[in-house]
This record gives C-alpha cells, sequence and structure tokens, in this order.
C-alpha cells in the first residue's frame, strides 16, 4: 500500500527507513501518532512479534520526505523508555545522509553517513579521541567504537536479525 502526501517545500527530497526493534504493545499506537505527527499523516504500522523480547513488537517504515525528517521521528521517539529503534534517511544533493539508532540503556547515537551508508566521522570529533586516548583516560579503539556506534549495533543486533524477513510498508511523500 502506498499513501501519497504534500511535501513540505523547506527541503530537498530524500527517503529513508525506519526500524522499530522492539516497543511493547503499549507504546505501539503511540509510535505511530508520533512517527504521523513528523510525517504529516496517519501511520499505522503492521506490527509482528518481537522473537528476541517476548511481549515486545517491531515494526518497519520507508518513508519519502524532506531532508531532515529522520531527526524529526528521532527526536519525537527519544527518551521512551523500552524502546529500540533506527531511523535512516539517504543523502541528498545538498546534505549528508543519518542514521539515528536508539536503546533504553545507551539513549540515542546519531551518525552521518555518506552515499554508500558508510559512517563520516568529523576531524574535529576524530582529534578529540586522540587527545582522549593520549591523557589515559581510555583507549583510541574504545573511542573510535563509541564514534561508529559500536556499543549501540552490539545491543541491536540481535533485535535486527529476529526481524529478518519482516514486511516493510512504504510511505511516499508527494515532491
Amino acid at each position: 500500500m502506498t499513501t501519497r502526501i504534500a511535501s513540505r517545500p523547506d527541503g530537498p527530497a530524500t527517503r529513508g527507513i525506519l526500524y522499530v526493534h522492539s516497543a511493547p504493545s503499549a507504546l505501539c499506537p503511540h509510535i505511530e501518532w508520533a512517527v504521523g505527527g513528523v510525517l504529516g499523516v496517519a501511520v499505522s504500522l503492521d506490527w509482528t512479534p518481537q522473537p528476541a523480547q517476548p511481549g515486545a513488537y517491531r515494526a518497519e517504515l520507508s518513508w519519502s520526505g524532506v531532508a531532515g525528517t529522520a531527526a524529526a521521528v528521532a527526536s519525537a521517539l527519544r527518551g521512551w523508555n523500552h524502546l529500540r529503534f533506527e531511523i535512516t534517511e539517504e543523502p541528498t544533493s545538498s546534505s549528508e545522509g543519518t542514521r539515528f539508532s536508539c536503546t533504553p540503556e545507551l539513549g540515542i547515537f546519531h551518525a552521518i553517513t555518506g552515499p554508500h551508508g558508510d559512517i563520516l566521522i568529523p576531524e574535529d570529533r576524530l582529534k578529540a579521541a586522540v587527545v582522549k586516548a593520549a591523557l589515559g583516560d581510555t583507549t583510541l579503539l574504545l573511542e573510535i567504537d563509541q564514534l561508529l556506534g559500536k556499543p549501540w549495533d552490539d545491543e541491536l543486533e540481535t533485535f535486527r536479525h529476529a526481524g529478518e524477513g519482516a514486511p516493510v510498508r512504504w510511505l511516499h511523500q508527494v515532491v
């Protein structure tokens, strides 16, 4: 099913995917409401049981919209207890791509991504990691893992595999 909605004229068109890896059933309608509020259309996700966490559900949503939509969705969902999600946004001719990951234990992770999905780490963040490691506060390997979102990937990996084969629902904005 494809739903079309009018695009806001405030940026270039892009698309992405929202992966809700695990949410308690009571939170599912609130997630749909929050995402729909950002996208400007009612959202009804196909929730399936999450085998990695009994009593939890998972869903996926492919979307099209203006650049910055992933950040708006991540802001709408961040901080909700017991919610694990990721949202990606493809780069445009005038903006980088983004990836947000969120877990109850770690909070939110944000990364800039290039055209092939690779995480791009700004120079100043790499320099700060080297300085922290040189001062003995941490190791360079731990800092680089943090910059790449490894702790989030480690926690979400079980939930990602449990969702293999789940349906993806497309939601488009007319541009």
